[in-house]
């Protein structure tokens, strides 16, 4: 498999937004409460984003120690937050302003691969398939669902096509039932005619990475033949992925940053949504977790980015887990747990040049068995001992660094 920069940009943004921001609820809001399009209407027609400021998102999301983004150019209602000529139901049309081009200007500037969500679904399409999600599923109705796949192919041309360089399409929504509507095999080719070097997500049979949704695969994602597959957890911070203030199940900053060590040391990435308000601005809790993971990555991203899952050889400690860089051939060894002031690793004596923590570079001395005293346990060969302080460093997780021999 030929690296990409998804392979080496462990960390990324996810933003759900729309005019559902305002709605009490959340982005299901309109097929949860079967809302017709007329009821639905009062989120196009009160949504006034007067705090929309996409550089501060950017800015934020680059101090956290993110690399790429994923925006939702139109989530399942339908409301495109692009400027489309397949329909009025954009926000250009409604409030003058192309809220995906300004976006995408924000974080280039800051140097980040951008990706583009687009639902395959459409509530507000006269032609989608009344499913068994739709707010009309009461009453349903034959509809010439060809008429709508047009029109997603179309508005995949018009994104491919009128925002320079895509990096990622982050598809989703389909579903057994669905998964003739979109001719996926010929929307890929359309797509990698306009975006050859595009990587694509969640279109069925075409995709070329894995996305587990608000869950971490305990040994990655594999093949029939175990071999690790390209993947990407997709995860929410306070327990939704649109804007909500029904719901306060808060990852704290130490659980985040957990989580995103088991993606890397599985071979995954880790795409955190964050949902902005009905104003557009960043909530000020979700700014402020960001901001204490993003002190944490300020010292420890390089046990992050362009790391990977650990040899097999090394096999990881009790309540800790490894990251690996194999050009610069250094293993990262994260504690999860500080309840002993030694940890032995398995098969790496003789094998490390230098031991130090991370955040400070300060020394971790080996330590060798005491013939002098028979009490104490005898290390098995191979086996490396680390000699830790009886207090954790004064960060979210402590990294010890393992500068190996070449």
């Amino acid at each position: 498999m030929k690296k990409i920069w998804f392979d080496f940009e462990r960390f990324g943004m996810f933003i759900h937004w729309g005019v559902y921001a305002g709605a009490y609820g959340n982005e299901w809001i309109k097929s949860d409460n079967k809302l017709t399009d007329v009821q639905y209407q009062r989120y196009v027609d009160n949504f006034e984003p007067d705090l929309f400021a996409p550089d501060e998102w950017a800015e934020i999301a680059q101090n956290a120690g993110m690399k790429y983004v994923v925006f939702t150019a139109k989530h399942h209602d339908g409301f495109c937050m692009f400027d489309s000529a397949c329909t009025d139901y954009n926000s250009m049309k409604y409030y003058g302003r192309d809220f995906l081009r300004e976006i995408l200007e924000a974080f280039r500037k800051r140097n980040f691969k951008v990706g583009v969500y687009y639902s395959l679904p459409d509530w507000h399409h006269p032609n989608y398939m009344i499913d068994a999600r739709h707010p009309l599923r009461d009453f349903p109705e034959e509809r010439d669902t060809l008429v709508y796949t047009r029109y997603l192919h179309e508005q995949v041309r018009e994104l491919m096509s009128n925002y320079g360089k895509i990096d990622m399409l982050w598809f989703d929504g389909s579903y057994p039932e669905t998964k003739f509507i979109w001719h996926s095999e010929e929307l890929r080719e359309k797509i990698l005619e306009l975006q050859p070097e595009i990587i694509i997500a969640r279109l069925p049979g075409c995709s070329d990475f894995t996305t587990p949704e608000q869950c971490i695969p305990t040994e990655g994602v594999r093949d029939e033949k175990s071999v690790l597959l390209r993947w990407e957890g997709c995860q929410v911070i306070n327990g939704q992925w649109g804007y909500s203030t029904l719901n306060n199940h808060w990852w704290t900053p130490r659980q985040l940053v957990e989580m995103l060590v088991k993606h890397v040391s599985r071979g995954g990435n880790m795409l955190l949504n964050v949902p902005p308000t009905g104003r557009g601005a960043v909530d000020g809790r979700t700014a402020g977790i960001l901001k204490e993971v993003g002190s944490w990555m300020r010292l420890h991203e390089r046990a992050i980015k362009h790391c990977t899952k650990a040899p097999d050889e090394f096999p990881e400690p009790e309540n800790c887990r490894y990251t690996y860089n194999p050009e610069t051939q250094r293993l990262y060894l994260f504690c999860f747990a500080w309840s002993q002031k030694e940890i032995l690793l398995k098969n790496l004596d003789g094998k490390v040049q230098y031991v130090r923590f991370l955040h400070d570079h300060s020394e971790i001395p080996n330590l060798f068995h005491d013939e002098k005293n028979v009490n104490t346990l005898r290390i098995p060969a191979g086996v490396l001992k680390l000699n830790l302080p009886t207090e954790p460093p004064d960060v979210l997780l402590p990294v010890v660094e393992l500068i190996l021999k070449k």
